[in-house]
């Protein structure tokens, strides 16, 4: 009954905001700075470039019985799907790409849209989390913390080939650098075998041109930092060290928000959050024919919206991406330099070696399926050429 009182709900954006006031102070979004005397239209045009997810309905039901709208309960996914995306634009397009109504759009882009449609085959829908949600001990339609949607997208990253990332959930409020990197420049397979095969499967599919470069060296981080800043209400000691992270170049902002409504935050203009909120209901959106996607309801085009600091809810996840192994390194000396050494009561710690109390850091694999893959294949054309690259190795 819950869920079909929120099925029909469709929140407008509001309009009751206020602009961004006259001020000298500098917004920051995602490591960007920008001047609202001088350049308030690049400061919105960044603010609409993020990729928007919202509740949907009219989806294909979760697990084929399960509700088919995420209204009222999925915010916190959107907000870590929104978290995600903005990884994957850096990856691929770089922090400076700004998207355009109407303007056509790198195959990446859409390539990157689709792995968050509503559709059980997208590696990162709704419906996938969802259902890896379950494993964290999350029904399907109860709400998620920032916590458990960061070790939610850190199990779905191990099934996604093309991005080929490495995400690293700290435990503790602990960021161990050791373990990072042996993570970052582990091999993609556990087995030599298992690699052998998995390149097979690569070629196969036509994918080897989207993998290669990137299945050796460092795999790109997504580093999701989860923290509780205070017991009831957020403590002021981290008010500036929080803000400090959003200046980063890493930056991908913060999962958070206030109890069951969660919201994505991508930075601040002195003490106010900004944020995108996933409280709208749109229409479910499918891919078109020409394998495009009409992608004009998943950018927020308005004025966004913003709360003070001390509104927030304690708990918190931080999110960065380090492309490269320079990047992170490039990060840790911020941290030790902005955050660490000039607060009494640190935010989260920043160390070297895996402490040794803690049970040794094995990097997470790819759960072994027992499968001959033919899902995974588009035509049967592709099935015959499988088989005969085997045949071809067996001889």
């Amino acid at each position: 009954s819950v869920l079909s009182r929120y099925e029909n709900q469709i929140t407008i954006l509001s309009d009751y905001l206020e602009e961004f006031p006259e001020t000298d102070e500098p917004v920051w979004i995602l490591g960007k700075q920008h001047h609202l005397n001088t350049d308030k239209s690049k400061l919105l045009l960044d603010i609409s470039a993020r990729l928007w997810f919202t509740y949907r309905r009219k989806f294909s039901p979760i697990g084929g019985t399960g509700p088919s709208s995420d209204a009222g309960w999925g915010c916190m996914l959107r907000c870590g799907q929104m978290m995600l995306a903005q990884a994957l634009i850096c990856r691929h397009l770089g922090r400076d790409w700004q998207w355009e109504k109407h303007k056509k759009q790198p195959e990446e882009y859409h390539r990157i849209l689709q792995c968050f449609l509503d559709r059980k085959d997208c590696c990162y829908s709704i419906h996938q989390m969802a259902q890896m949600g379950v494993g964290e001990g999350k029904s399907i339609g109860e709400w998620f913390g920032p916590n458990t949607v960061a070790q939610v997208l850190k199990k779905l990253a191990l099934f996604d080939e093309w991005n080929s990332l490495a995400v690293y959930v700290s435990m503790d409020n602990t960021v161990v650098i050791e373990d990072i990197k042996k993570m970052c420049w582990s091999p993609p397979q556990s087995s030599g075998a298992a690699h052998s095969s998995a390149h097979l499967h690569r070629s196969a599919l036509g994918r080897s041109k989207n993998t290669a470069g990137f299945c050796t060296g460092w795999k790109p981080l997504l580093l999701i930092i989860p923290l509780r800043l205070g017991i009831n209400h957020i403590n002021p000691v981290y008010i500036d060290a929080f803000k400090e992270c959003f200046k980063m170049p890493q930056s991908l902002g913060a999962l958070g928000g206030k109890p069951n409504n969660a919201y994505y935050f991508i930075g601040f203009l002195g003490n106010e959050l900004i944020y995108l909120d996933p409280h709208t209901t749109q229409s479910f959106v499918d891919l078109e024919e020409n394998g495009t996607v009409d992608d004009q309801s998943f950018h927020c085009q308005q004025a966004p919206h913003r709360m003070k600091i001390m509104n927030l809810d304690p708990s918190v996840a931080l999110g960065f991406f380090c492309k490269e192994e320079c990047d992170f390194d490039s990060w840790c000396s911020l941290v030790q330099k902005e955050i660490l050494k000039q607060q009494s009561l640190r935010m989260f710690e920043l160390v070297q070696k895996h402490p040794p109390h803690w049970p040794p850091f094995i990097p997470p694999s790819k759960p072994e399926v027992t499968t001959t893959g033919a899902e995974l294949i588009e035509s049967t054309d592709k099935l015959f050429e499988l088989e005969e690259e085997f045949e071809i190795l067996s001889v």
